[in-house]
């Protein structure tokens, strides 16, 4: 199995470290049989009511989220989001225990600490029971009934301390081509911290700066060619995305603002981005080992600094099941299975005969997957 490192995947604190014997030291427990992954999705999808709410929605506010902490009424909250985990004690691999932990609470920081790539919204979405009250939305609840089924809206993301300046953008253009420009005011990494994805006139464009994810999102005024090429000026912090016109027009405006345009917020906070990759070729390494191909989409920019993971999603039996993985480096690749191609990614990935993803991945000939940055 590909050695994941330090600085990367799991975070420092996340009990899903290999410790110097080699064991994990996450609390793992043996489940019940007929306790797996794929037995809790079927389990989800039988129809059964997982909330005790018959269907309906709720605004949970902080004090009923307290009050559900006991093994037999458990609930918690991820991202604003309150689950009732009750029907899922039994299924989770880390144990009651440590599932416990987040009873009652806003678990959300937890979460990330252990386990961030977890799809928790395909998993659970048969647990949900709401979105958590904002204050602000409980102060005015008497003045604004809620609707009995309907949600809040998601609660305002903080800006940034000053001490943290957001970074800026411009555009210019010539007769063939459009250049947008990133200022980050500050020293840029050499390799990794710009991702470019431009699908059918829409631009989307994310610098990672330490802990902090600064986003571009546009519909852009006219057609472009989905070639597009990112120069970064490490030292002065100046990021610059180049694009074709398809005709040689003047534009008025870079495009039109879409969702979490001109952001700057933690990386945490911004919700994983995926792309679809072609599976674009697979090797046996040894015995239980394949060496996997991705190739990006055209318009798409992505180069993973070393040592970092990605995610990758598939859809199995309904449910999106999502895992982390490492790439390596084309160097570490055999001659004969290089590629030409810049927007590759390599995996070499060890296949578990029960491993849910791993028996996924390794049935696969040709096709999509689902991937996230790191």
């Amino acid at each position: 199995m590909l050695n994941i490192p330090t600085q990367s995947f799991p975070a420092p604190s996340s009990q899903q470290r290999i410790s110097p014997s080699g064991q994990s030291e996450r609390n793992k427990v043996a489940l019940k049989p007929g306790h797996s992954l794929m037995d809790w999705i079927r389990f989800a999808k039988s129809g059964k009511d997982l909330t005790g709410l018959r269907g309906r929605l709720i605004e949970v506010t902080q004090e009923e989220l307290q009050k559900h902490n006991s093994r037999g009424d458990c609930w918690t909250c991820i991202r604003g989001m309150v689950y009732n985990v009750t029907p899922y004690i039994d299924y989770h691999p880390g144990g009651e225990e440590e599932l416990m932990k987040a009873a009652g609470i806003d678990a959300t920081d937890l979460f990330d600490q252990v386990h961030r790539w977890v799809n928790y919204e395909s998993m659970l979405k048969e647990c949900l029971v709401g979105r958590l009250a904002t204050k602000a939305a409980a102060a005015h609840k008497a003045a604004t009934p809620a609707s009995p089924t309907g949600l809040a809206p998601p609660a305002a993301v903080p800006p940034p301390s000053n001490r943290d300046p957001k970074p800026r953008f411009d555009w210019f253009q010539t007769d063939a081509t459009v250049h947008l420009v990133v200022y980050a005011k500050r020293k840029i990494p050499s390799l990794g911290c710009t991702t470019v994805d431009l699908q059918a006139g829409v631009l989307r464009v994310e610098v990672l700066l330490g802990k902090m994810s600064f986003m571009i999102h546009l519909c852009l005024a006219s057609p472009v060619e989905e070639n597009v090429a990112v120069h970064s000026a490490v030292s002065v912090g100046k990021i610059q995305v180049t694009m074709h016109k398809q005709t040689k027009e003047k534009w008025k405006s870079l495009g039109q603002p879409l969702e979490f345009h001109n952001t700057f917020i933690c990386k945490k906070d911004r919700a994983l981005f995926y792309r679809d990759c072609v599976l674009a070729s697979k090797a046996e390494v040894n015995h239980n080992s394949q060496l996997f191909r991705l190739h990006f989409p055209q318009g798409t920019v992505l180069q993973v600094p070393v040592g970092r993971h990605v995610f990758l999603k598939a859809l199995i039996q309904d449910t999106d099941v999502v895992r982390p993985y490492t790439p390596v480096g084309q160097s570490l690749v055999a001659a004969s299975h290089h590629s030409s191609q810049d927007s590759d990614l390599y995996l070499m990935i060890k296949v578990y005969p029960d491993g849910v993803f791993t028996k996924y991945l390794n049935s696969l000939r040709v096709g999509t997957l689902q991937l996230d940055r790191p």
